[in-house]
């Protein structure tokens, strides 16, 4: 799924905690997107590995979400949404695609890494791949809830991240095309400072 679709997502988490808790403060919202974001830090280092624990980030909401139980407070309910929306990011990638250059096509069986269990989770594909028409369908609906619960710069933000994924995905299949030939003119001295991910299956 598209980064603009988990930060969404992460969003959808914070409004249910708006709801649930009465705190509705940029602090939630920020919270909740962020953590739905972060784990796609890892995209040129070990993506869907390095910062995405779908087991380990979920025992770790668990335990944020029952010491806000306990504590309370804004920050409290802070913490707990970014491991939670951080958590639900790494496990959520299980239902698309595989980490291959088009994964429209299917061709690989690594959606995200388990270091738990120590393996590769395969992909589900029932988001086909980040961009996909459904990926923006996903991302429209659950960027309803965060809209309606928050005010000002949320609503804008949701505004700009639906309209950052209709673009996305516009551009997604063509930019694979762009790409190899982006690497097909780039000489080899160059590319060995280019993340390996990134030109394993053009060159």
């Amino acid at each position: 799924m598209m980064a603009t679709t988990h930060a969404l997502v992460g969003l959808l988490l914070a409004a249910g905690a708006s709801a649930l808790t009465g705190e509705s403060s940029l602090i939630v919202a920020a919270a909740g997107i962020l953590g739905g974001v972060f784990p796609d830090l890892d995209l040129y280092a070990g993506h869907r590995k390095t910062l995405h624990f779908p087991v380990y980030g979920s025992l770790a909401a668990v335990l944020l979400v029952a010491g806000y139980l306990l504590i309370g407070g804004p920050l409290a309910l802070a913490a707990a949404l970014f491991a939670l929306a951080a958590a639900v990011h790494a496990a959520s990638d299980a239902l698309g695609g595989g980490l291959e250059l088009r994964p429209w096509e299917g061709t690989s069986e690594r959606a995200v890494y388990d270091h738990f269990n120590g393996v590769w989770w395969r992909p589900r594909r029932l988001i086909r791949y980040d961009g996909a028409p459904e990926d923006v369908l996903l991302g429209a609906a659950v960027a309803v809830p965060g809209y309606l619960a928050f005010a000002g710069p949320v609503q804008t933000f949701v505004l700009v991240a639906v309209g950052v994924s209709v673009g996305y995905a516009a551009i997604r299949k063509p930019m694979v095309a762009l790409a190899e030939r982006l690497v097909a003119a780039t000489p080899a001295p160059v590319l060995d400072y280019v993340p390996e991910r990134f030109v394993r299956d053009v060159r």
